[in-house]
């Protein structure tokens, strides 16, 4: 059955002195109160053809007063008696209720009962949608018999102000707490218990973009991508949204999950966004392209800090679960506005509430002294985010680095981004594997010596030492590392925390001669090739420290450790372990 095409609404209160009334009913003047019998018929036809399901959601809604057409309410009643006595809810046996009653003639007929059946809504789902229009209508009757009858009053001889406000206060307050009792007034529509809160609102979804432990873009959240132009924000967003819409499932190497279709507002140098698009673009995927891309071109009709329903509505009209902003300048008035900036974080939330996912891509203003990486505007658009990923770099460099600054699980990155600019896609620059530095280093890795290899700084900052510390951390939940715990400072000084590879990774190998560790941070050291049978030179008994460092040094499989070099004679061996050297030239480029 189709949606309903709308109320037929009564006149206006300019015919009120026409209106005639009794003690307890109001008839309206000429026209027709406000009702909507397709609604009406929806919700009767979907209790009769899917039964208790469908009941049971109308029923927590409508009260039989509410339908405007006396057949609807005499079949609502129907259907309920064969609900309450646990009997079929099917047309004939409505039927056979009404014909027992001697109605059936009266509400049309088995013909008209089967015919409501048959255009049922297809799920019980939609039943409480039509049995809240119903509803709606049923109180605008009531509010517009209430406004007549209030203008009869007060023309009334004699009439007392306060015994009419008092009459009109009990309608107005009955009306409000049948609605809050119901759940479907504005004050309750989003209204839930703590418990489904917590184990049902979305707190355990799939994230958009990343894993569970990483996550990029999280479901119900919106991403801000901020950076300076020219960097690639736009070229990393539209492989991210090209995955959405089923062509990839990954963007920089982390998994994307699928959208049903994707509305961009290409707001910022259309034809610009429209050239970085095509170098994605085949003619195989115009099918695709065409169903599940639609692109909104130049300014909205409005900013949505003035009107805040604006970003949900233009989502839902055309069907679209995640929506991009680019960029934001473009939607708002200005930035630096508090007020306006907590409009804008209004009409986000509102999309998010509808279960639409938003992508917000952001320019950020001119670097201060104070603030190295530039400005963000007010602090509501970046405090309303869900994930802020901020990528540094110069107007069209092909490597930039990319920097979580508000996170939703665990921290991804700094990472180093490789831009392809011909092919418009993107890709992570490995420049260090945590898992396999921890097997080069028998002696263990702290946070400190791991932010100095990852920074290229010898004394890196507080914050920079931090993110080391959680990404070691997760491989000891991940089970890939161990810790040894140190001990608070004094006046001899403390002792970190040191990280070893887990014992479950180090894996039986042929006993080695001599084993060469340096120490954190170290230059790579390159394998120099043996001319000759070499001996194993005389050393000192091995302590029983000594012996796992050594076993664990050798536990990685031979030829594939990126910070380890070997050179093999024709009877023994010696392994290099060197790790990257903070004060090293950083390869970030391919």
């Amino acid at each position: 059955m189709s949606q309903p095409t709308g109320p037929a609404h009564g006149p206006s209160s300019s015919g009120a002195a026409n209106a005639v009334f009794d003690d307890d009913h109001a008839v309206f003047p000429k026209g027709t109160p406000p009702n909507d019998l397709d609604a009406e018929r929806a919700v009767v036809g979907a209790c009769m053809a899917l039964g208790a399901p469908a009941i049971d959601a109308a029923r927590a809604i409508l009260d039989a007063g509410d339908f405007y057409r006396p057949a609807h309410e005499t079949i609502w009643r129907a259907i309920l008696d064969l609900a309450f006595e646990g009997a079929p809810t099917a047309a004939v046996a409505v039927a056979d209720r009404l014909r027992g009653a001697g109605a059936l003639d009266r509400v049309g007929g088995v013909d008209y009962l089967v015919r409501l059946a048959a255009e049922a809504p297809p799920s019980a789902n939609n039943a409480d949608y039509y049995a809240a229009i119903v509803r709606r209508e049923s109180e605008l009757r009531k509010l517009h018999a209430t406004g007549i009858r209030t203008v009869q009053q007060a023309l009334l001889p004699g009439a007392q102000p306060d015994e009419i406000r008092s009459a009109l206060d009990a309608e107005v307050r009955e009306g409000r707490e049948r609605a809050l009792a119901s759940g479907n007034s504005r004050l309750s529509r989003f209204m839930v218990d703590g418990w489904d809160f917590v184990t049902k609102t979305g707190a355990d979804k799939e994230p958009l973009w990343g894993t569970r432990g990483e996550t990029a873009w999280a479901a119900g959240e919106s991403l801000m991508i901020v950076g300076a132009p020219g960097v690639g924000k736009t070229t990393i967003a539209h492989q991210v949204i090209f995955a959405r819409i089923g062509l990839g499932d990954s963007a920089l190497g982390m998994p994307v999950a699928e959208s049903k279709r994707v509305l961009y507002l290409a707001m910022d140098r259309p034809q610009q966004i429209a050239r970085a698009m095509a170098r994605l673009v085949r003619p195989e995927h115009e099918k695709l392209v065409r169903e599940r891309l639609l692109i909104w071109e130049g300014p909205l009709p409005t900013s949505l800090d003035k009107e805040p329903g604006l970003l949900a509505e233009l989502a839902t009209a055309h069907g679209a679960d995640t929506i991009v902003i680019d960029s934001l300048k473009d939607a708002v008035s200005t930035l630096v506005d508090d007020s306006l900036a907590i409009a804008y974080n209004s009409a986000r939330n509102r999309a998010l509430r509808e279960g639409i996912q938003v992508l917000e891509l952001h320019h950020q203003r001119k670097a201060t002294a104070d603030a190295p990486r530039g400005q963000y505007g007010s602090t509501w658009l970046t405090s309303g985010a869900g994930s802020v990923l901020f990528i540094a770099g110069e107007a069209g460099d092909p490597v930039v680095n990319l920097h979580h600054l508000k996170t939703v699980t665990g921290e991804i990155g700094p990472l180093t981004i490789v831009h392809d600019h011909e092919a418009g896609t993107s890709a992570v620059e490995e420049t260090i594997d945590i898992a396999e530095l921890l097997r080069a280093t028998p002696d263990g890795v702290t946070a400190k010596q791991l932010a100095t290899a990852m920074t290229g700084d010898k004394k890196p900052d507080a914050a920079a030492i931090g993110r080391a510390r959680r990404r070691l951390n997760t491989q000891v939940k991940s089970g890939l590392a161990e810790v040894e715990k140190g001990s608070a400072g004094g006046i001899g000084g403390g002792k970190e925390d040191r990280y070893f590879t887990s014992a479950r990774h180090i894996t039986t190998a042929a006993p080695l001669a001599a084993v060469e560790q340096p120490a954190i941070p170290l230059t790579v050291v390159p394998a120099t090739p043996s001319t000759g049978t070499a001996q194993a030179p005389s050393e000192p008994p091995l302590t029983d420290a000594e012996s796992r460092r050594v076993a664990a040094a050798t536990a990685a499989s031979p030829g594939t450790g990126r910070f380890r070099e070997r050179s093999r004679t024709s009877t023994t061996a010696t392994v290099v372990q060197p790790v990257v050297a903070p004060n090293a030239p950083r390869k970030n480029r391919r």
